[in-house]
Order: C-alpha cells, then structure tokens, then sequence
C-alpha cells in the first residue's frame, strides 16, 4: 500500500476532533471507547496533540459525535474538513492545511482543564498500549477497534466520503468557546499562578504551626485565614476534577486530594470555631475535648507539593507538539518561480504543482520536484540521514528541505504542501505519539485501587463507631485521621521529587529526561536501534586513505587533489582539501592553482604549480567521477578500474586523481566511527540490550561499521529511508521487543517517537530531540548508556519512594481506624513519610560518571 491510500468503509466519512481535558491513557481510552458505543463509528484518539481521527457511517450526524465526547466530561470541537488527497492542491489550500496543522498543535499545548486544572481519570479503566504488531504500512492511521485505517492527516476521501451530505451534519459548530480557550495559554501558566500564591501563603502557616517560639495570641485564626486561599483558589483544579470525575462516579487521586484537604482543613476551622480560645496562648492548642487540634498546614502543605508536580507535568506536554512544529517550519520559506523565462520570487507555500523553480547554490529546495535542468550535489542528510551529498541532474527527483550545496538547478515541482515528504514526516510523528503505547504513572496506576479504598474506610471507620460509641465527635475524629494519614504527599512527591533529583543530576552529566514514563520504559528496553550517521559515526567524511597509481606517492596525489578540490564548494572536495591541507609540513598553503574549471556532479580540473621547482612546473590534474576522467580524455584500465570498485565495494566514497592525462591515484573517503562506540556498545549488550545498526547508507558501508563496532551482521538495516525506520521499530515491537530508538537526524524524529523509548543525541536537530523522550547533550555513545543507567536508577528510587509511601499508609490507617490514632500524630506521619521519601530521593545526587 502507498504512502497516499485511503482505506474507507462504505458509506463512511472521516471527522477530525480538537478534544480538550484529556490528561492521562484512561481519557483516550474513555473516549473511544464512548464512540465505538455508536453503531459504525470507529475513533483513533491523540492524547499529545489533543485530537481524535473519526470515522462516522453516514447515519451518524458530526453532532452525535460532539455530544457523545462532551457527555465523557470533555469539550470537543469538529475541525474544518480536509479534502482527499489525490486533488492537487491550490495555493490557498495548501497554505490551509499548513495553517490548520499549526493550528492543531498551538491547540495541544493550552490548558486541559480549564483553570489550569489537569483532569486526572481514573487508570484502572486505561486500555492496553496501542498494538505495534498490525504491520500497516507508515503512514496508516490504526483505527481503535477494528481493521479500517486512515491517513494520518488527510479528511474524507473515496466512498463519495469527501463530500458527505451536509443535511445529516449538525448546524456550524459555535467555536467561541474553544477560541476564548486557545487564548487562556498553556496548562503550566495557568498553573504558576495558584503554585507561587500557594508556597507564599504556606511557608508562614507552617512556620506558624509547627514552631512554638514564631506562635502569638490567636494565631490559629492567622493560620486559618492564610490558608484559605491555597485550599480554595490555589486547590481549585483538584477540587474540579474531582467533581467533574464523581460527576462520572470515578475516583482519582484528585478525589483524595480533594477530600483531603478540605477534611483537614474543614475539620480545623471546625475545631477553631468549637473553642475560639484554643489558640490564645502563644505555643499552646486546647483540644477542644475532642483530641484533635489544627491542620491548616497539613491541607497547605498538601496543596502546594502537589501543584508543584502538576505544574511540572504541564510544562512537559506543552511541549508535545515541538516536533511536529519544527518540522514544518524547517522547509523554505520562498521560492523562486520561472515563468515566462522571468524569476519571480513567491511564498514557498503558494507553489503548485507543475510549477519550475530555480535552486541557487547554497538554498534549501522549495518542495518536492523532479530535475528539469542543471546538476548538482544536494545534502539529503536532513531529510535521509545519508552522509554523502547525492548528485543530481535531468530527471532526478529531489525533496523539499533539503539543501542545494552546488549547481544551479531547474526544478519542475510535482508535491506541494500537506502531500511532500517533509509533511508526511510531520503526521509520522503524530501517528507515532498516537500508536505508542502510553505508559500510566505509577502513582495513578496504583491510586485506581487506594483512592476507592480509602474513601470505604473512612466512610466505614465513621459509621462504626458511631454506631459502637454514639460519639459524633469521635467518630469524626477517627474518620479524619484516616483521611488525613492516607492524604497522598508522600505519594505526591514519590514521583516529582525523584524525578526532579534525578534529572537534575542527569542534567549535571548532559542528561535530559523527559519525565517519569521514561523512566520505566528504560527498565523493560531489551533491543536499541541506533541511527548510523551522527550517532554511531561523525555524520562528516573524511579522507580515509589515498591509493597512488602510475609511480606517483600517496602524498604526491592528496596534495595535487587537495589543491585543485580547494575551489570548489562541493562538501566531498572540502574534505579532500581539509585532508591536503593537514598533511602539508609546518601547515603550509596548498599548491597554487589557475584555470580552475568544475562541473557540479562530475568533478573539478586546473592547473596546479608545483613549489620549489624553479622552473614554473606545472601539472593539470583533474578529479572526480570516471564520467568526468572520459569527459576529459583519460581513461582509467581495468585493473584501475577493479581498484575503485574495490575501494566502492567496501563502503567508501573513491575519487580519481589524474595528473598530466593519466590516472595518478584514488583517494577513498569514508563516514569516521566516533571514538567510543564500540565500546558504548559492548556495555548496551552487558545491560541486556541487543544493539542493532539502521542506515540510509548502502550495505557496504553498514557493514564496514558495524564489523567495526560489534554489531552483528543480522542485526543491521541498509538502505533504510526514514518511512522504512518507523517500519524496523515497529517490526521489533511486534516480535515482542522493547525498543529504544537513538537518532539525531530529522529523518529519525518519526522513528524515535514510534519508539517505547527515543534518545536523541545532543549534536543532532531540535526536531531530532523534541520528538525524543530521552536526550543526551554530547555525541557520545558512552554518554547514552551512562543515561539509561541514570534513567534505571532513578525509577527504582521512585519504585521505593512508592513502597514507603504506601508501607506507612498500610500501616497508619488501619490504627487511624481503630480510634488509636489522633489527627496531629496522622499529619506527623505524613510529614516523617514525605521526609524519608525526600532523603531517599537526594541519595541520587552522588550517581558517579
């Protein structure tokens, strides 16, 4: 199947979502699970992007759809519709569908939940990961449940689909709303507001609570009144989710937060207003006879760690979209069109198809076209990963983005907009973030069960003794300290703190890590792909060595080539002039050359004076393909020729020399494996990681590097484009592999975010890096290890920061519940757990390089 096919039902159309409130596996499950409820309607939903892919039979209106998703507790809006794309665009519809993407993923970083508040569902509903084992082709879109798939970006198409009768669709959707909501910002400036007013109201109202010489006559009220705010406004986005969830009957950590804090609270202000003296002597709190005192610190403490990792946790999916916004920014911006044998200079993305162009040396290519005029050398590296500039000329198809490094080209365009290879690049990613399997944080996964609980035992513990004892205020009393012990900081901070110690020290080391889902996935990674050109080798050629022919030295030939290669700005004569240059004693100037000529993709020919011959000795030496040998009268034989198939054959890129109209030589250039790599990768295969090789090069070359690294000969992909990438992870995937992707490339960011787990190395791109969950600053491979032993050890922190957690829970509430245990001692244990599970995470800052 093609990159363009569509596969559609009968009688169907596609509708594009913007849902917004998702914040967790369990929304997305939620709501396909909602709309496959309706009969024929099939959904892909995109957490990251904050989307859904539909497809509806025609008997279901798009209103149906938009009620079905709002009626789960989310807000969804219908995206202007998008048509097939077999209709070649105009230049209004390609700039559309650009702007529209855009759109759609400025949309994905603003706030899910209103006022700043996360909506957390409940994670024992998450469906399973999403299955890599289908085998679809890259760019299918996977429907939910069952065997139709889409295109990741295109609308309605084929079916008489594109254009659906209008009369069974619901009135134009008011999209004011939504609007008023892009403008609110994202989630995390929402949050900084609630976060800084809570931690300046609740640094007093600790000091005041817990220090006897700070306390005054009535500090009580004092503590009451600054706490106020932090558990009504600062609280607010738990106390909404929470109500919008039991609006739903699910419970979450929001629930028991909630709960929480308003208990402690509520049951404080309770106990201040029953004996408005308790507070009256400074360092003293009368119990009011009912064995209780004041909490307010509890419920602001509480308050304030908790949006400090919600906080956290929205500054990370703001940044979902990065990837796909880099993407498509990095094509050109104009583009010069030859009409009428005028050059007219225009918006790239007014380009249509059939449109020629002109590339000058040095500019990125407009868009995807086919050579009607010149030849050049074109870095494809941006877009193929490929390591040598490939030549071009009449007839040659070339892909926008990329860059022209010599001759002037004439370029018929034949792709433009949302359907070039730098488009298709952008929905790999967003499909990939959608098929990925999303990996529930621990704390959520675990809370599906405690919250519930919690609430049971609480509702039981007031109910019994108020039955056993016919104490009101006791059976209060004991159903608070089961709350108060069970309210979750130290679960809370299990995760953030951890993850805040050990991505600081990570980030001491170069280490970036994206968040607590990356932990995990590091734990259960047992196959890394890992990109050949900038992470395993330099990315750079260089000369490896020089074959002289014809009585000339080695020496002789690098220098006559390094001289003539020295004018001419192709990227392979640069590395042949770098390497002349260098092997000249004391670092003297390269030999002086006239009548240079050059032509783009064959090779370069002048006159070179020889130094210190004292009788004005010079030398023509030509160099370059064999193409350009003939062009120019020499003709290499065949034992001459054997040799460069030779040099070719074992992954090089050879180049003749020719001096005086005789071949003189072959100099051999060759991608350098970075010094470290193989030893990187023994160390992978001691963590229990199978290493694998994956390349756009040729075969030769993936060979050559990999015998030199260790890598296995099986274990190496050839010749792989960056569609082809996606498809190596996803076939390792459904053998029941977990797999790590590194890259540094564009060409890797669809792979690495398709990965369970993508590193991208810190020399690559920013596209390379946004679509990554791991990123490591240096270009060493050493490096990657050293982050993934950080990444396994900063899990197992949080693993027990949740056991400690929960073991003085296990043990405090069921005293709580006994009546054996008073609030003050509860908030004590909270306190001494929150303690013990920030010392346990600070023990990650002495992690050894």
């Amino acid at each position: 199947m093609s990159n363009h096919d569509i596969l559609h039902q009968t009688g169907t159309r596609i509708i594009e979502l913007d849902i917004e409130g998702m914040t967790c596996a369990s929304c997305v499950a939620r709501v396909e699970r909602k709309l496959g409820k309706l009969d024929g309607v099939e959904a892909s939903v995109n957490l990251p992007l904050e989307s859904a892919h539909v497809t509806v039979p025609d008997n279901v209106t798009d209103q149906q759809i938009v009620d079905t998703v709002n009626a789960t507790g989310y807000k969804a809006w219908i995206r202007e519709s998008r048509p097939s794309p077999s209709t070649a665009p105009s230049a209004d519809h390609t700039h559309g569908r650009e702007t529209d993407m855009l759109g759609a993923l400025e949309s994905s970083t603003e706030g899910s939940a209103g006022d700043g508040g996360a909506v957390e569902h409940d994670h024992s509903n998450s469906a399973p990961g999403h299955d890599h084992s289908d085998g679809a082709g890259v760019m299918r879109q996977r429907a939910s449940k069952g065997g139709t798939t889409e295109h990741a970006e295109h609308g309605a198409g084929g079916g008489g689909a594109a254009e659906h009768d209008r009369s069974n669709s619901a009135p134009e959707h008011d999209h004011s709303a939504h609007e008023d909501h892009m403008h609110h910002g994202p989630a995390s400036r929402q949050l900084r507001p609630r976060l800084i007013a809570a931690a300046i109201l609740t640094v007093p109202v600790f000091a005041i609570s817990m220090i006897p010489a700070l306390q005054f006559p009535h500090w009580g009220w004092v503590a009451a009144l600054l706490a106020l705010p932090v558990v009504t406004w600062a609280a607010w986005p738990f106390h909404r989710a929470a109500a919008i969830n039991a609006r739903h009957f699910a419970s979450t950590m929001d629930t028991l937060v909630s709960i929480g804090v308003l208990a402690a609270y509520l049951y404080s202000a309770w106990q201040l207003f029953a004996n408005p003296m308790m507070t009256e002597h400074p360092g003293m709190e009368s119990t009011g006879g009912m064995g209780g005192g004041l909490y307010f610190e509890v419920a602001a403490v509480v308050t304030t760690f908790l949006l400090l990792g919600r906080y956290l946790e929205a500054n990370a999916k703001a940044k979902a979209g990065d990837a796909l916004k880099a993407l498509l920014n990095l094509g050109a911006k104009d583009a010069t069109v030859l009409r009428d044998g005028v050059e007219h200079k225009i918006p790239a993305e007014q380009l249509v198809a059939g449109d020629i162009f002109v590339v000058r040396p040095g500019e990125k290519i407009a868009t995807d076209g086919l050579v009607t005029s010149g030849s050049s050398a074109v870095d494809a590296s941006l877009v193929t990963g490929e390591s040598v500039p490939v030549e071009v000329g009449p007839g040659s198809q070339v892909t926008g983005a990329t860059i022209n490094t010599s001759g002037r080209l004439l370029v018929r365009a034949t792709r433009v907009g949302s359907e070039t290879t730098l488009a298709q690049m952008g929905r790999l990613v967003s499909q990939a973030q959608t098929g990925k399997a999303p990996i529930a944080r621990l704390a959520d996964r675990i809370s599906a069960v405690f919250v519930p609980v919690v609430l049971v035992i609480a509702l039981v513990t007031f109910v019994v003794w108020l039955a056993l004892s016919g104490d009101l205020n006791a059976s209060f009393t004991a159903a608070v300290a089961v709350l108060v012990i069970a309210c979750p900081c130290a679960l809370g901070l299990a995760t953030p703190v951890g993850l805040l110690t050990g991505t600081g020290r990570g980030a001491q080391l170069g280490i970036l890590i994206k968040g607590p889902q990356v932990l995990e996935d590091t734990r259960t990674v047992d196959a890394i792909l890992l990109d050949k050109t900038g992470t395993v080798t330099s990315g750079k050629l260089a000369v490896g060595h020089t074959l002289a022919l014809n009585g000339h030295s080695p020496a002789d030939v690098l220098s006559l080539a390094g001289a003539v290669e020295a004018a001419s700005e192709h990227p392979i004569a640069h590395a042949i002039a770098a390497a002349a240059k260098s092997a000249m004693p004391d670092a003297g100037p390269l030999l002086a050359v006239k009548d240079f000529s050059s032509a783009p993709g064959g090779g370069v020919r002048g006159m070179v004076a020889l130094n210190g011959a004292g009788n004005g000795t010079e030398r023509t030496v030509v160099a370059g393909r064999t193409g350009w040998l003939e062009l120019n009268g020499i003709f290499p034989d065949d034992a001459q020729r054997r040799a460069l198939a030779t040099e070719e054959a074992g992954g090089a890129t050879a180049i003749w020399v020719a001096v005086d109209g005789e071949p003189a030589g072959i100099v051999s250039l060759r991608d350098t494996v970075k010094a470290g790599s193989a030893a990187a990768i023994a160390k992978l295969k001691e963590l229990g990681i199978r290493p694998l090789l994956l390349t756009g090069d040729n075969a030769a070359v993936a060979a050559q590097v990999a015998t030199a690294v260790g890598i296995s000969p099986e274990d190496v992909f050839a010749g792989v484009l960056p569609e082809g990438k996606v498809d190596a992870v996803r076939m390792l995937q459904s053998q029941g592999s977990t797999v790590a992707m590194a890259g540094d490339g564009v060409n890797d960011a669809a792979a690495l975010a398709q990965a369970d787990l993508g590193i991208a190395m810190g020399s690559g791109t920013d596209v390379a890096i946004e679509a990554s969950d791991l990123t490591v600053m240096g270009s060493d491979l050493g490096q990657l290890v050293q982050a993934i032993e950080l990444s396994r050890k900063t899990l197992a922190t949080i693993k027990t920061n949740l056991f400690w957690a929960f073991f003085y829970n296990a043990i405090g509430i069921p005293v709580a519940a006994l009546g054996l245990l008073n609030p003050m001692i509860a908030g004590a244990a909270m306190a001494a757990s929150s303690v013990l599970v920030v010392a346990n995470s600070l023990r990650l800052r002495s992690f050894a390089k």
